[in-house]
């Protein structure tokens, strides 16, 4: 068990997390008279929120169904390779090209 004062446990708060959730007891005091136990949640350690990250579907999740990995390395048509470079843009510099 591990005892720590408040000042220090507000300096150290990420650490004394991580520690808390490997398993360690950690006490935090106030005025040298323990007041708090920090201690992970149940089914919520470090590991899991990990896990979760990895599992939960990203923001273009819904796109592996419709596009083929080949896709990502095809040629651009010409018309959208024009865009790129500024044939639409509203510089007169680049709409010249």
């Amino acid at each position: 068990m591990t005892t720590i004062n408040m000042h220090d446990a507000k300096t150290q708060l990420s650490d004394l997390v991580a520690r808390a959730e490997a398993g360690e007891e950690i006490v935090i005091a106030r005025r040298n008279k323990p007041a708090v136990r920090l201690v992970p949640v149940e089914g919520a350690g470090a590991a899991s929120i990990r896990e979760a990250r990895k599992l939960a579907p990203g923001r273009f999740a819904r796109l592996r169904s419709t596009m083929q990995e080949s896709d990502w390395f095809a040629p651009l048509p010409e018309d959208e390779l024009q865009a790129w470079e500024g044939k639409h843009s509203l510089d007169p510099d680049k709409s010249d090209r």
